[in-house]
């Protein structure tokens, strides 16, 4: 696995159809020497407190269950206005560009430099055949409310070329989040274990 270059990143862009395709690409200075400049986009799933002890993923038969979507709330921005991201707070978003991966690229998202000395944290990986604007698990480390204003670059994508093709889209697994556009919260309940692994703790 090697990491790509500005030379190599450019012209994976321009590759009609076996390369990485990323739009809007909205300044050529976006793409650095060794990544590319993401905008964070319009939408948000803020986290929000309620009365339940915790999020339920794993549901035995007494349970009451609630959907882990009752514990976001959503909101939306246009391009230039302000969204206040609180100290210790969870807020799920997406870029703006739309990003479509080959299956020999892997791509891993961080957040920039100069967000991260606000207290702005941003983690994320995607598989190579990924296909969807880019989710941001975006959370303030900090002690202070950051303001971010929609459509500027606050994280980067590097983009790393593997030995092998991957088949990502597989018949036989299921893609959570393959394909999305907007936000989507956490779908671990999915996870086929949970519920053997319930079972196995109720045992006597």
């Amino acid at each position: 696995m090697r990491l790509l270059a500005n030379t190599e990143l450019k012209a994976s862009l321009a590759a009609p159809d076996a390369g990485i395709f990323l739009d809007p690409l909205l300044r050529e200075d976006q793409i650095g020497s060794v990544s590319i400049d993401l905008r964070v986009g319009y939408d948000f799933l803020v986290s929000v407190l309620t009365r339940r002890p915790a999020i339920e993923l794993a549901h035995s038969a007494n349970s009451q269950k609630r959907g882990v979507q009752s514990y976001f709330q959503e909101t939306r921005r246009r391009l230039g206005e302000r969204f206040v991201l609180y100290p210790h707070q969870l807020v799920l978003a997406t870029t703006v560009e739309y990003l479509s991966l080959p299956s020999d690229i892997f791509a891993d998202v961080s957040v920039r430099s100069s967000y991260a000395r606000l207290g702005l944290g941003v983690q994320t990986s995607l598989q190579p055949g990924w296909r969807g604007t880019i989710p941001l698990e975006l959370f303030n480390h900090g002690n202070t409310p950051v303001e971010l204003i929609v459509g500027s670059c606050i994280c980067q994508a590097k983009f790393f070329k593997i030995d092998e093709e991957v088949r990502y889209v597989d018949g036989s697994l299921e893609r959570k989040y393959f394909g999305a556009i907007r936000p989507v919260v956490s779908r671990a309940e999915r996870d086929s274990d949970l519920a053997n692994l319930l079972k196995m703790g109720q045992m006597p």
